[in-house]
């Protein structure tokens, strides 16, 4: 590995290690894309990778959060249990899908998920963000 590519992963790891501490994201957000553009890693080794890594930080992440005692431990074991069911269909799909396809799916959930954080930032900056509770009633 040459230095700019230890530098380049050293960033994208703990950029990624902070931003999913600070703003609870997963790390594949910042793993993924600084594998394919540091390492030149394509994208499904990219994300297979980003798997390993995500792991890690998820148990420390969790374990740091249920010290302040903002984990919600019967909603992750419920998660950990159901998501290898979609790992599985994913991984056959990502196979078979050209990188192009997996390349503007992986942006497309990207920016919808920016919308989606931005319009409840700014609903809840003009005080109408509604409770879970008002928004099923």
């Amino acid at each position: 590995m040459e230095s700019s590519e230890l530098i380049g992963t050293l960033a994208v790891g703990l950029a990624a290690g902070l931003a999913s501490g600070l703003l609870g994201i997963g790390g594949g957000v910042l793993f993924v894309p600084g594998l394919v553009i540091f390492l030149e890693l394509d994208l499904l080794e990219a994300e297979a990778t980003s798997l390993v890594a995500v792991t890690i930080v998820a148990v420390v992440g969790a374990w740091r959060q249920r010290g302040h005692g903002n984990l919600r431990l019967r909603d992750g074991v419920a998660l950990g249990i159901l998501s290898p069911l979609g790992v599985v269909g994913g991984v056959a799909l990502a196979n078979a899908l050209p990188e192009r396809a997996l390349e503007l799916g992986f942006a497309g959930v990207q920016v919808y998920f920016a919308y989606e954080l931005m319009r409840r930032a700014l609903r809840a900056r003009g005080g109408q963000e509604k409770s879970p509770a008002q928004e099923s009633a």
